[in-house]
């Protein structure tokens, strides 16, 4: 019998044409961003399928029973990810926006800094159980734009600002249900819980110093 957890699904976010989850646990009420660290090595993407549940995508709010291990690779700078073992993902119910405002911590800043990014080395210094690579934050203000990247693709970017007045601008927003509601005319709502997160290294070209992990707007609840 595998090792199961049940987590509250805070992010379902696109990663190198697949998926990121990740959400916090019932009982340890813990951060864990599930990985296919042996299916990927580099960055630990999660197939279609192996994260559907009952032949759909995990939704934010989703009660979710996946058998993981109790470690995996960090890719030397994240402290959530737990390997996914082999088994059924399991849906257990909703939970309410009113239910996650307790883990919307009283950080001095949205993942450790007030920039778009936070280089690794950074985190490689910290203790394991400081990396942050995810947050929960309750907005007051969020404004959304849409941009073309440098290669050419059309993206959404999005500014928040945290209810105790941190803010994150230009973040991209990587969200694929919420990006389908801005193309489709949607105004975002300035009360919301957003999922941020940090991405694997990476740099633009010409980027002149350490290659950063970059901040993204992963998952975005309207209250």
């Amino acid at each position: 019998m595998f090792p199961l957890k049940k987590i509250i699904c805070l992010a379902n976010s696109w990663k190198l044409q697949e998926r990121c989850i990740a959400g916090i646990t019932l009982d340890k009420e813990k951060w864990v961003r599930p990985v296919c660290d042996t299916l990927y090595t580099q960055d630990g993407r999660v197939p279609r399928a192996i994260r559907l549940v009952e032949g759909r995508e995990p939704e934010l709010l989703d009660i979710l029973e996946i058998p993981l291990a109790d470690t995996g690779n960090n890719f030397d700078f994240e402290c959530e990810n737990l390997s996914v073992l082999t088994g059924q993902w399991q849906y257990l119910g909703k939970a309410q926006p009113a239910d996650l405002l307790k883990y919307c911590g009283d950080f001095t800043h949205i993942l450790h800094n007030s920039w778009k990014y936070v280089n690794p080395s950074y985190l490689q210094g910290l203790p394991f159980h400081q990396r942050r690579t995810l947050q929960l934050v309750q907005v007051v203000s969020f404004s959304v734009e849409q941009k073309t990247s440098s290669k050419g693709n059309t993206e959404w970017r999005g500014t928040i600002q945290a209810s105790n007045g941190q803010c994150l601008s230009g973040a991209k927003i990587v969200d694929p249900v919420f990006v389908k509601k801005l193309e489709a005319g949607h105004q975002p709502q300035n009360n919301c819980l957003i999922t941020v997160s940090l991405s694997i290294p990476w740099a633009p070209l010409n980027w002149d110093g350490e290659v950063p992990c970059w901040k993204l707007i992963a998952g975005v609840i309207e209250i």
